[in-house]
């Protein structure tokens, strides 16, 4: 049983009755497989519990836990290249997100990864990562930006 306390962390309740409090939900692979396995994490970073998929969760357990990864996944997805500074990096791209406009540097050429479906993930100097669309999803100004790094 997986719930919040009243300080809002999330506490696990074991079968063997065992209270975890502040546990810690964690996609085995966010990226490419997201529907897939999760880890129950203790406070010490230790696994708690596997579990195949959130559908195997009762209703009010995935609420709780599709909630905690919402926050902890949270990751902006680039929609539009507006301008990029220079065809080397570090560089300076003015990107809008589904979050809205804003401006990020890239700092190395390995910042930049492709992902499964021909997907994108950026990874900013500032910290955040970015997702972005196939190429072909993104208009034609930003897939001839988007070719000069590949």
């Amino acid at each position: 049983m997986i719930e919040r306390n009243a300080q809002g962390q999330l506490v696990y309740r074991a079968p063997d009755g065992l209270i975890h409090v502040g546990v810690t939900p964690v996609r085995a692979f966010p990226l490419s497989a997201p529907d897939g396995g999760l880890s129950l994490l203790g406070p010490d970073g230790h696994e708690l519990l596997w579990l195949d998929s959130l559908q195997s969760c009762p209703a009010a357990a995935r609420q709780v836990l599709e909630a905690e990864l919402a926050l902890r996944e949270f990751m902006p997805q680039i929609i539009r290249i507006r301008s990029v500074s220079g065809f080397s990096v570090p560089s300076h791209w003015q990107v809008d997100t589904d979050r809205g406009q804003t401006t990020l540097t890239l700092k190395s050429e390995d910042d930049l990864r492709r992902l499964p479906h021909g997907r994108w993930l950026l990874h900013s100097a500032q910290g955040l990562q970015y997702q972005m669309p196939a190429m072909e999803a993104l208009d034609s100004a930003s897939r001839k930006l988007l070719e000069r790094f590949l």
